[in-house]
């Protein structure tokens, strides 16, 4: 494997190195560019959020089931939410008022 050649500057004149005069002459981007060319160059952070945000929760499995799932790879927690969320959607799971509670 050949080594990677050291930088010549000699070769390299169309980006020479900045002197101390080359940074006192500088100026901030957004002194010499138009807004809109400098609205480009923002940094958009993140992805942007969702309308419908998922909700951490904890919940008991029996292991079995929590096996089973895992055993298909990776993403099986979206596939349960995906699972659940068709089964809502189309009326195969019904929900009752939970039964009220005595009061002590």
């Amino acid at each position: 494997m050949s080594k990677k050649p050291k930088f010549n500057p000699a070769i390299h004149d169309d980006n020479p190195e900045w002197t101390a005069e080359d940074f006192a002459k500088a100026k901030p981007a957004a002194d010499v560019l138009p807004p809109d060319l400098l609205a480009q160059f923002k940094a958009k952070v993140g992805r942007p959020r969702s309308e419908s945000p998922k909700v951490p929760v904890k919940l008991r499995l029996d292991g079995a089931v929590v096996e089973a799932l895992r055993a298909t790879g990776p993403g099986w927690q979206t596939r349960i939410n995906d699972m659940l969320k068709s089964k809502i959607i189309r009326g195969k799971v019904k929900f009752e008022e939970p039964a009220k509670r005595k009061q002590a």
